[in-house]
């Protein structure tokens, strides 16, 4: 009996620039690129349209093995993806608003012979109404054949994958363009040791990096640190950030923070920049030992309280202040008898 299995596509795409020619996107089995003008070899497609106009260009699709592939050609629209911010597009099966939906091959499906190439011609149709700015895709040859991968755990579920390899598209609409990039929800999370000098004390800067413009941008993020008084703690150029933010685009990255204090009060501030558009948020953070904390405060509460008791026990009792004497009632006067003649 044949095992179930469930169908990954893995759209990790090889989208970076190889060393074949063109700069082609390559997965060492087939590659995909732009038609070379006679001038010189193009590592992507860079197309500019306004609204309304349509463009045609051509694809290679060179198949690096001895065996015929089958490959289904599309269009898709780009992302960064969550993990880390990298270049990725969509599946064939996902709603497309950009490139993936107004750009169309000549053919839906290839068989390429062995180490043989095939080009394929493709039209983009810009709507009227698009929007002005950067709208990044890429052309896909995703290949048919579904590699099982083997069962789950050992059980009866098997896995089964799909690989696909695209050329980048990078086309600019006519129109106004706005850079703009904003830092979000900025936190700081501390990790020290329970005891203050008996180990390392370190921190995690998490923030979101939100492109707000209509541009691709190329960013900077600087972090600085500054603790109580002023004082700088922390300063550097972040290195782990996607090179390419597209627009609409957010990430959610982390920095770690090695050698953060335990004992201070201060600011992290992360400014983000690109050009034409500088932006920074800030958190606070309050970097306390907190078994030393709570030590210290049953110990405070143990002496108030015992400090209670003692004053108790001390106490002299109150002396009872005496009554005031009573007042004397006095005496009704007698009246004398009347004197009779």
């Amino acid at each position: 009996m044949r095992k179930p299995y469930v169908l990954l596509l893995l759209l990790g795409l090889f989208l970076a620039a190889g060393t074949v020619p063109a700069h082609a996107a390559d997965n060492g089995s087939w590659s995909v690129y732009p038609v070379s003008s006679r001038i010189a070899a193009r590592p992507y497609f860079y197309l500019s349209a306004d609204p309304g106009q349509t463009i045609t260009d051509k694809v290679v699709v060179a198949n690096k093995t001895g065996e015929p592939l089958t490959f289904r050609l599309y269009a898709a629209d780009a992302y960064n993806t969550a993990r880390d911010g990298g270049f990725a597009v969509r599946t064939l099966k996902e709603r497309m608003r950009g490139v993936g939906a107004w750009a169309r091959p000549a053919k839906s499906r290839i068989t390429v012979p062995g180490h043989k190439k095939v080009t394929v011609p493709f039209t983009l149709r810009v709507p009227e109404g698009a929007e002005p700015g950067d709208h990044p895709g890429a052309i896909v040859a995703l290949d048919e054949r579904v590699e099982k991968g083997p069962a789950k755990g050992g059980g009866s579920l098997a896995l089964g994958l799909q690989r696909a390899v695209g050329a980048r598209v990078y086309l600019r609409v006519g129109g106004p363009t706005l850079p703009a990039v904003a830092v979000e929800n900025v936190h700081v999370t501390h990790h020290q040791p329970l005891v203050p000098g008996l180990g390392a004390s370190t921190a995690t800067v998490s923030y979101t990096l939100h492109n707000t413009g209509n541009v691709t941008l190329d960013p900077k993020v600087e972090l600085k640190a500054t603790g109580l008084f002023g004082r700088t703690l922390l300063a550097r150029d972040l290195t782990r950030i996607p090179s390419e933010l597209l627009p609409g685009q957010r990430v959610r990255l982390s920095e770690p923070w090695r050698g953060a204090p335990q004992l201070d009060w201060g600011d992290v501030t992360l400014t983000a920049s690109a050009t034409g558009t500088r932006e920074s948020a800030s958190a606070s953070f309050l970097a306390l030992p907190w078994l030393v904390v709570a030590v210290v405060f049953v110990a405070g509460v143990a002496a108030g309280a015992l400090l209670r008791v003692r004053r108790g026990r001390a106490r002299p009792s109150a002396r009872v202040r005496p009554s005031p004497p009573a007042e004397p009632t006095p005496s009704r006067p007698r009246s004398s008898p009347s004197a009779r003649p």
